[in-house]
């Protein structure tokens, strides 16, 4: 059994985990395949009997039988991951290093639990949707898609932004705002919540639409169904603007078009069987804790 280890970097805190995992790893005649650049950060602190196979690119992993990607880090490492696990159909795991961890579900803690599940099968699997962004120039390489959303965005300090906003080419809105976000129900969480935005079970077959700093009192976000395809004009005081997918970030100019849709295939994010969304919702952004009320 072969499984791709992926991670940013790491904390000298973490290397404890880092190592145990490996270890368990071994013990369970399990092959990891290390992300490049991690393994040569790890090289002067965990010692390698010998070098394993490493990737650096998503073709790297073309050639191997990968069952499971682990992302070690938080939220935004496991984002990194869509980037090199595409449309291949590989499940990605994600053990927390980070902050708030609400992808990246599964706590140090659980490494040996997460072993052993990966080992005999016991995860559970969760299809998420997500977008994928046309233009009519090339932006973001080969991977145009998001999990968590895409943005527009006025640049630096500039004036804010009017966007022309269309659903199947019927005209929406134009928002006069800083920015706008059109997330996935994964991301309905992350920056679409923050400005905002409703929570959106994962399973919903939406788009969250979600001004940032509107300049109008009566615009809201609005949840539309995820077959529509939402379609952009950008003007400003300025000539150019910033476009996001996830983590990753695009400068692009008024006469851009932009459009996103659901994209063909889903992301398959694992998780262990006692977890589930409304219990990652209660603990990790204590959605309906109360005093009075100690459930």
């Amino acid at each position: 059994m072969q499984i791709a280890l992926y991670s940013r970097g790491f904390i000298t805190e973490d290397l404890a985990n880092i190592r145990q995992l490996l270890d368990e790893l071994q013990r369970q005649e399990i092959t990891a395949v290390i992300y490049e650049p991690f393994y040569h950060s790890l090289q002067p602190h965990i010692p390698f009997k010998e070098r394993p196979a490493t990737f650096s690119r998503a073709e790297d992993l073309n050639s191997m039988t990968i069952e499971c990607l682990v992302s070690l880090g938080g939220d935004g490492t496991l984002l990194d991951t869509v980037c090199y696990v595409r449309d291949k159909n590989i499940p990605v795991l994600g053990v927390n290093f980070g902050r708030l961890g609400f992808l990246a579900s599964i706590g140090k803690e659980e490494i040996q639990a997460a072993v052993h599940a990966l080992l005999h099968r016991t995860y559970v699997v969760d299809k998420r949707t997500l977008l994928h962004l046309d233009a009519n120039i090339p932006l973001f390489g080969d991977v145009p898609y998001a999990l968590n959303d895409f943005t527009i965005h006025k640049k630096d300090t500039s004036a804010m932004v009017k966007i022309h906003t269309y659903l199947n080419g019927a005209f929406l809105n134009t928002y006069w705002a800083d920015g706008l976000i059109v997330s996935t129900p994964t991301g309905s969480t992350g920056y679409s919540l923050s400005c905002g935005g409703p929570v959106v079970f994962p399973e919903a077959g939406s788009f969250v639409i979600t001004p940032v700093a509107p300049h109008n009192l009566n615009v809201r976000p609005i949840v539309v169904p995820d077959n529509n395809i939402i379609s952009f004009e950008v003007e400003g005081r300025s000539d150019l603007f910033l476009c996001t997918l996830d983590s990753r970030m695009e400068t692009i100019d008024n006469t851009v078009q932009l459009a996103v849709k659901k994209e063909e295939f889903k992301l398959s994010l694992l998780r262990l069987d006692d977890g589930n969304f409304l219990h990652t919702l209660r603990h990790k952004l204590l959605w309906g804790i109360d005093a009075r009320n100690p459930k």
